[in-house]
């Protein structure tokens, strides 16, 4: 016999309801989803497996058998077991201690400490720190936080949570939103533009409100101290010029629930030259010069792209993976050859033409690398 969650509650609420009885009519089934909003298309497969005693009457009773537990003081009903979650997903992140403060890391770390439920929505290009701004904020506040990763396939199931096979039984198990309600935790709706309208689940969670699980009848009060923040690299009307093509339009409904939206921008010329030392210093390869080459390259394509010249632009993340390429083949060049290989063959060659006006010494150092390499095949 194979009984899906949505049977189970089905039988549960008949066993509550009518705890002196086994025998059922379809009308009673039927009335019973209606009362939790399920399917009847449920109660028609669940009938299908249950035997029938007369005209319109089934005898549950071997439902009730088959689930009934081995304490006989126990009522003999069905029972939805709830997963007991060890939360091992909601933690205190890791502090980077190579990391900079800037932008709107001040104004994130103030809204955690306030412990007020105050929802926010942070937008920006890619590989600005966002992410890594709300992680950090958290490890210095000791913060339990909890991130999802949002994709078109996101659905109520894998936000509050649905029924998982669990040592041939079927339980359910609270999703990540429904745990971070639970402990109090910053939950980290990372790439929230990448969502369908499944994601419009949370409206309630984004008020602050308590959350009824459907499938189980649960009403889940948020725990002091729970937040949600998310992050997207537009601001929910999709992706006019198409770099983001996969952003989502997301509702007006949704979208005025988070009380503000924070628009992070690249870090300036000198903030940026820190980020850049720091990750050297991470990777023991400080190097001074490069790294102030490197910052007068990303700005002068940013500006570049502003303008319309380009487009493509070096992020914060790409001078990071630069520095941690460095740190392994010590070659300026050949390390942003590397990294910048992902683009179109005019822009790879625009990039790395401006980076050689700007250090001219990368001329030498690439042709004595080359002639290296030549050497070494003899």
């Amino acid at each position: 016999m194979k009984i899906n969650g949505e049977q189970l509650l089905i039988i549960q609420k008949l066993s509550e309801k009518y705890p002196d009885r086994n025998k059922f009519s379809p009308k009673e089934l039927n009335g019973i989803a209606e009362e939790l909003n399920i399917d009847k298309k449920h109660v028609k497969s669940l009938l299908a497996q249950i035997p029938r005693v007369e005209r319109g009457i089934y005898d549950f009773s071997i439902v009730i058998k088959f689930e009934k537990k081995d304490d006989e003081m126990s009522k003999a009903m069905p029972k939805t077991d709830i997963i007991e979650n060890d939360y091992q997903d909601i933690y205190v992140p890791k502090q980077d201690d190579f990391y900079i403060r800037w932008g709107h890391t001040k104004d994130i770390e103030t809204i955690i400490k306030s412990n007020i439920f105050y929802p926010v929505f942070i937008t920006g290009l890619s590989g600005n720190g966002k992410t890594t701004m709300v992680e950090q904020a958290c490890a210095k506040l000791k913060k339990n936080y909890m991130r999802v990763q949002i994709s078109p396939e996101t659905d109520e199931d894998d936000l509050i949570g649905g029924f998982r096979l669990v040592n041939g039984e079927t339980v359910f198990s609270d999703g990540p939103v429904i745990r971070a309600m639970k402990a109090g935790a910053l939950l980290l709706l990372d790439e929230i533009d990448r969502c369908s309208n499944r994601i419009m689940c949370l409206q309630s969670v984004l008020e602050g409100k308590p959350v009824l699980i459907k499938k189980t009848g649960e009403l889940v009060y948020p725990s002091k101290g729970f937040n949600v923040i998310a992050t997207a690299n537009t601001k929910g009307k999709g992706s006019e010029d198409g770099r983001f093509i996969t952003a989502s339009i997301l509702d007006e409904a949704f979208l005025e629930r988070f009380n503000i939206t924070m628009e992070q921008p690249y870090p300036s010329a000198t903030i940026e030259k820190k980020i850049v030392l720091k990750h050297m210093q991470k990777y023991d390869c400080v190097d001074e010069d490069y790294a102030d080459k490197l910052t007068t390259w990303s700005v002068a394509i940013r500006k570049t792209f502003l303008d319309g010249g380009v487009d493509e632009i070096i992020s914060t993340r790409r001078l990071c993976h630069i520095i941690q390429t460095f740190s392994i083949f010590k070659d300026r060049l050949k390390s942003i050859n590397l990294c910048v290989s992902r683009f179109d063959e005019d822009t790879k060659t625009a990039f790395i033409d401006l980076y050689t006006k700007i250090d001219a010494g990368t001329y030498v150092e690439a042709e004595n690398n080359n002639q290296k390499e030549e050497d070494n095949q003899f």
